[in-house]
């Protein structure tokens, strides 16, 4: 998936496109994945780069959602539930199985978490990753050893999926590209274009790297921009109202004693009602979320000191150790994309519902948004599916239910981090081989090599320092002052691939640096 090839691309077409794709992310990815596989001439467009917003900053589980079960959003989690195992079926070396404990201190819980649990079991059927069972205190004990103890009855496990978000991104862009589509990071739509009817038969875009501009003819144009939407579709209506607000999730990560196990802590209900997650990803744990109501989305949000302060206190009463900011490796924040209030502002968005929306203007304009990482294929097929009714295309079954994404592999080892690349791993390792200098490590404590940021630029757009150790390597989101301390080598084998000065590498560390500041608690 070369950068170089998908502007070539561009550059030929002579003819429409079938379908654009507008934004990057997951919701995005699945429609090209979808489009492309059905034999559809398909283009996606991300102003940034791929996953760079929502998508990246997940709380790293791929689920059909417990707490929509209490909330008796049966139609949602069966669904959810269903596409879940059809991501662990289709992508098996990146989503696996995890256990989930939950800690029993009262004594109906147990009873209560089990029998509710048992009934999301038979709702995921034959595409369930496993049993809901009690568990003695002793075996609660053995699997999460740094959960708190005092008055603990004993527990119940269940079982979901967990992933690594922006892999599976940077996976469906090659996946879309394996089957015809062109994908492009940094391109951003100036205008839609409308003919005489007023329909809309295309865009103007522009190469943020290189400053030059595209018109680009298609028969359907998809928005698919998350917490972006409404700029879009004010872009093709200023009169449009709003339809999304979006709300800030915020994670923290911390080392893996916090937890002492390969378990995850499902912790069902904080004091805002939410449930609270410590789970176990790349080494170490993820802790998170919140829900914080937010007017205005951005590319790069913060966290808000009450969000840190708020996972930091609900986890600390449930670990034998109380994690302090001090031990926060990095600290991310993501905007899920919730529909906006009409006529009841107060309404709390952990009660909005996650089911997406599509919406058609009368210019023909397909905006999709809402959902999660769970469903986007299940969006995808749906997005496409109505776009071929509107332009007119030949019609085509969809096929991704069993489409197996770029790099499948089974039985992949995930003690290395090259478990992440599937089969393309042995590609990677041959690059070690070729030349030891491509072997060696970017940071001592990680097992990311010069290899890995040689692929991320060849095979994956990596474009720039940020997009390796944020969404390639994933060091940003594990270790933000490692990721740092990794930028100067990064810069250096980056502009080597790409062929850049020594400025533009000076330039590369500083901005990240520069970026990389606000993953770190002051």
């Amino acid at each position: 998936m070369k950068r170089e090839n998908s502007i070539n691309q561009l550059k030929n077409a002579q003819q429409e496109w079938d379908i654009l794709v507008i934004g990057g992310g997951a919701t995005g990815l699945g429609i090209a994945v979808d489009a492309a596989s059905r034999g559809y001439r398909t283009i996606l467009l991300e102003q940034s780069d791929f996953a760079k917003g929502t998508s990246s900053r997940s709380t790293k589980l791929v689920h059909g959602g417990v707490r929509y079960l209490a909330q008796g959003d049966i139609q949602m989690v069966v669904g959810a539930l269903h596409e879940r195992g059809r991501m662990r079926r289709n992508a098996p070396h990146l989503v696996k199985d995890m256990r989930f404990i939950i800690g029993n201190y009262r004594w109906w819980e147990k009873a209560f978490y089990t029998i509710g649990l048992t009934m999301y079991d038979v709702l995921a059927g034959r595409l369930g990753l496993g049993r809901s069972l009690p568990l003695l205190k002793r075996t609660v004990r053995k699997e999460i050893p740094a959960l708190k103890q005092g008055g603990l009855r004993g527990g119940v496990v269940y079982h979901d999926g967990q992933f690594d978000d922006a892999r599976m991104a940077i996976t469906l862009a090659q996946t879309a590209v394996d089957h015809g589509a062109t994908c492009l990071n940094y391109v951003k739509i100036n205008e839609l274009i409308k003919n005489d009817s007023e329909k809309i038969s295309g865009v103007t875009a522009i190469d943020q790297l290189s400053g030059e501009q595209y018109t680009i003819n298609a028969k359907v144009v998809i928005n698919a921009t998350g917490v972006f939407v409404d700029d879009i579709m004010t872009m093709d209506a200023p009169e449009a109202k709003k339809k999304v607000r979006p709300s800030q999730g915020v994670h923290l990560v911390v080392d893996s004693k916090f937890l002492g196990g390969n378990s995850a802590l499902m912790i069902p209900k904080t004091k805002d009602g939410r449930v609270l997650f410590g789970v176990p990803w790349h080494g170490k744990v993820v802790l998170g979320t919140t829900d914080t109501p937010l007017n205005e989305a951005e590319l790069e949000p913060r966290a808000l000191e009450e969000e840190v302060n708020f996972i930091l206190d609900q986890a600390g009463q449930y670990l034998d150790i109380k994690p302090t900011k001090a031990d926060v490796l990095s600290v991310f924040a993501g905007l899920r994309p919730l529909a906006a209030p009409t006529h009841d502002d107060s309404k709390k968005t952990k009660e909005i519902s996650r089911n997406h929306k599509i919406y058609k203007s009368k210019s023909g304009l397909l905006t999709i948004t809402g959902g999660k990482w769970t469903t986007y294929r299940e969006m995808g097929e749906e997005a496409v599916d109505l776009a071929i009714q509107m332009g007119n295309l030949n019609p085509k079954g969809c096929i991704t239910k069993d489409l197996k994404v770029h790099g499948y592999a089974v039985n992949t080892d995930d003690s290395n981090w090259n478990y992440v690349y599937g089969s393309d791993a042995e590609k990677i390792n041959m690059l070690k081989k070729e030349d030891h200098e491509n072997a060696a490590l970017l940071h001592p404590k990680y097992t990311f090599t010069v290899a890995h940021v040689i692929w991320a630029v060849r095979e994956e757009q990596a474009q720039t320092v940020e997009d390796v150790l944020a969404r390639r390597v994933r060091a940003l989101f594990l270790d933000a002052k490692a990721a740092i301390e990794m930028a100067r080598k990064v810069a250096s084998v980056m502009a080597k691939e790409l062929n850049k000065t020594e400025e533009w590498a000076e330039q590369q560390v500083n901005d990240f640096t520069n970026l990389a500041k606000g993953y770190i608690l002051q």
